[in-house]
């Protein structure tokens, strides 16, 4: 009998660590003012279970966030999410030649960097701080399945770094802004009712589509601005010779230059490169190495187009 209930005490034990070791945080709160449980973004991140099997959110606060954040890998299924962008800031100022690792020191310059799959970031401000000096990221994302909504991105060269081939991305009622290349890489990224404004005359995107790649950039229904002073800005120019950009019903300002389009280097930009616009009034003067799509080409950018098995939420 003492053997039997013994045993009958073990089992039980057993099922409840069980259970205990299956249980998570599925809510962390960030707060400035310590009525959170964190103070701190990249410590709830830190203490976020690693491979979830639903999704953690962290629910971050008013506030300026005076810190380097770094989405891990592991850190699948992660929502950052802000109070609105207006008042929830990530801030950070690395730059090129602070950083100062060679010449690839600009991937390290990121403000906030999402490695994982299947995250979301919603209603946040992420700034780069450093100023004019150079490239400087305030967003880098190599995750697949990475949703951005309602969020302010600031920098100035190289703002917004969208990575990994293969990797699918969609941006949603976001506002962007740079001078040089302030959108570039080589991800699948979806940008829709964005706002995309220029700090100086120079170019939007630079993208690097590989040649395996059906869609690099598509930009739909997107408004295009620019500060004061701006009148000398280009759609895009390739940094590989294979890179694809598309804007679909999208509004420009008078600061975007006739030709649209600007080959860099890359002597073979019009044999290689797709650069496709759609407007019901096609612009004069494109270069003749673009495209002006049809409306019966649209079909072939629906979401199950672009992400294939992917929708995003």
């Amino acid at each position: 009998m003492i053997v039997r209930n013994f045993l009958c005490v073990l089992v039980l034990l057993a099922g409840g660590w069980g259970s205990l070791q299956g249980q998570y945080a599925t809510r962390l709160r960030v707060a400035k003012d310590g009525t959170g449980d964190y103070t701190s973004i990249q410590a709830a991140i830190n203490d976020a279970k690693a491979f979830p099997d639903e999704p953690v959110i962290i629910a971050i606060g008013p506030g300026i966030y005076e810190e380097k954040v770094r989405v891990y890998p592991w850190n699948t299924r992660l929502v950052l999410e802000g109070a609105d962008a207006a008042t929830t800031i990530i801030r950070y100022r690395d730059h090129f030649k602070q950083v100062n690792l060679g010449r690839n020191s600009t991937f390290h310059t990121w403000t906030l960097s999402v490695e994982a799959d299947d995250v979301i970031l919603r209603n946040l401000s992420i700034i780069n701080a450093a100023g004019p000096v150079g490239q400087a990221l305030a967003l880098s994302i190599t995750g697949d399945r990475c949703v951005v909504e309602r969020c302010v991105l600031k920098g100035y060269q190289d703002t917004l770094y969208c990575s990994g081939e293969g990797a699918r991305q969609y941006f949603r009622e976001c506002t962007i802004e740079g001078t040089t290349d302030f959108i570039f890489g080589n991800a699948t990224v979806l940008f829709e009712s964005c706002t995309l404004h220029s700090l100086a005359d120079s170019y939007i995107t630079a993208a690097s589509t590989t040649p395996r790649q059906d869609y690099g950039f598509v930009f739909r229904y997107c408004e295009l601005t620019a500060a004061p002073g701006v009148t000398r800005v280009f759609l895009g120019r390739p940094w590989r010779k294979y890179a694809k950009t598309v804007f679909l019903h999208c509004e420009y300002g008078p600061h975007i230059l006739p030709e649209g389009w600007e080959r860099w280097s890359n002597t073979t930009a019009p044999e290689t490169t797709f650069y496709a616009e759609y407007r019901e009034k096609p612009v004069p003067g494109r270069v003749p190495w673009s495209k002006q799509l049809r409306r019966r080409d649209l079909k072939q950018y629906s979401l199950p187009k672009i992400f294939r098995d992917w929708t995003p939420e």
